[in-house]
């Protein structure tokens, strides 16, 4: 009891920053090791080893069972299979946002809306106006895209002067056209489509719904039915990683256990007397069992799974696919200067003027608020970061481009990248500095 009065109550809101600020710190310390697998992976295409190196992830694998067989590059795995955890998370923070964050109001979250929407138009208009009918035309997808980590490991680096108005529309307009991304690989990059396998997908997500309104909790199971879903995906025609989207927006966002609940059971644990009585079959073991699935079912699904799965995703997957898709041979490639240089401009230039010119529009329209803290200046100089787009921008290039374009696109992607997070970080500083508060 004195324990608990010696610290500060607890707000309901404590339950609601937590792991949003969980999901900053892991991203930022993402953005790190996304970066220096991005150097190894360029330091190695440049190096006698490159030929080994580019040729390690074209290899073959997979398994046989059977007269079934499934056998891709280790790239293909990376970019179809991994990167599906990569966006299940990222739909999982978007939905927790929606339902339990500051997003959960309509016109607080439409501003981030608004600006990820000129986010994408925007660049895809001015890369199309650039590239006019030449040779990757259709790759218009690739500039639609903002890095999540590589966002939020920018704004760790100026620490608290960044106000967390600027943090969270960075964070929700990236996740917003992360997911905007996704449905267009799935919509414009597909292939032909399957309609027996696409059925299968949505007999398999009918079966996820109906399972979780009988109340059944089993993480496996459900880790099982999505591994049904991402091959019926996979052989539809639809890219497969929007099995993960899908999947993480239907994750209950809602605990099954609410606080009166759990401190009841665990009281019934606590007022059983110390002794062996917990290896028999007892009153007290099932009170025991009780209390271990009511401590667990007192965080949402949600959150266990965000609390499970991003370390995973941003500490290996993440830096895995840097590794096989951020190596560009410079000395000996043939670059496609004009395609460069429309990739380059769609980012730096595209991506700031779309972000501001639609929020600009959402709060004059009335559609979305801005918060007071949040001025017209911090919010453009922030939509210089969102000119990296290097995670999501070589997911799309490696669909959209010919093998032979695609060391221009790297480059135009790379150095876009490069130029953002100085002007952004430039202009925050400024902004920020302690002369100009």
């Amino acid at each position: 009891m004195k324990d608990s009065l010696s610290q500060l109550p607890r707000e309901p809101a404590d339950r609601l920053t937590k792991p949003f600020m969980r999901f900053l710190r892991i991203e930022a310390t993402a953005g790190l090791i996304l970066l220096l697998s991005t150097l190894l992976a360029l330091g190695l295409a440049n190096t006698a080893w490159s030929s080994s190196f580019l040729a390690l992830w074209e290899m073959s694998a997979g398994v046989r069972v059977g007269d079934i067989e499934t056998y891709r590059s280790l790239k293909h795995w990376i970019n179809d299979g991994l990167m599906t955890l990569f966006f299940f998370v990222i739909a999982l923070e978007l939905k927790r946002e929606l339902v339990l964050g500051e997003l959960r109001n309509p016109r607080i979250a439409a501003l981030p809306i608004a600006a990820a929407l000129g986010g994408m138009a925007v660049p895809a208009g001015l890369f199309s106006l650039l590239v006019g009918g030449g040779p990757g035309a259709s790759g218009w997808g690739t500039v639609m895209s903002t890095d999540t980590a590589f966002v939020i490991g920018c704004l760790a680096v100026l620490g608290s002067r960044v106000p967390g108005s600027l943090r969270l529309f960075l964070l929700s307009l990236a996740i917003f056209d992360d997911v905007g991304a996704i449905l267009i690989v799935a919509i414009g990059y597909g292939e032909a489509l399957n309609w027996v396998a696409l059925g299968t997908a949505g007999l398999g997500l009918a079966v996820v719904a109906g399972i979780a309104r009988l109340g059944i909790r089993s993480i496996p199971v459900y880790f099982a039915i999505g591994g049904g879903i991402w091959l019926a995906f996979d052989a539809s025609g639809v890219h497969a990683t929007l099995a993960g989207v899908i999947l993480g927006l239907m994750t209950p966002a809602r605990r099954w256990v609410s606080d009166t609940r759990l401190h009841a059971i665990l009281d019934r644990v606590i007022a059983h007397p110390p002794g062996d009585h917990w290896s028999r079959d007892t009153a007290a073991r099932s009170d025991l069992h009780r209390a271990d699935v009511a401590t667990r079912e007192a965080l949402s699904p949600i959150e266990r799974l965000e609390i499970a799965l991003h370390p995973w995703v941003a500490f290996m997957i993440m830096p895995f696919f840097a590794l096989s898709n951020a190596g560009v041979p410079i000395g000996d490639a043939n670059f496609d200067i004009p395609l460069t240089i429309a990739i380059f401009a769609a980012f730096v230039v595209g991506k700031p003027v779309g972000i501001v010119l639609f929020s600009f529009l959402a709060v004059k329209l009335r559609f979305g608020t801005r918060p007071d803290e949040l001025s017209w200046s911090l919010l453009a100089a922030g939509s210089l970061l969102a000119g990296i787009g290097f995670t999501m921008a070589l997911f799309i290039a490696d669909l959209a481009f010919e093998p032979e374009l695609l060391n221009s696109v790297k480059l135009g992607v790379l150095g876009a990248s490069v130029i953002s997070a100085a002007l952004g970080l430039l202009a925050l500083t400024l902004l920020t500095s302690p002369g100009r508060r």
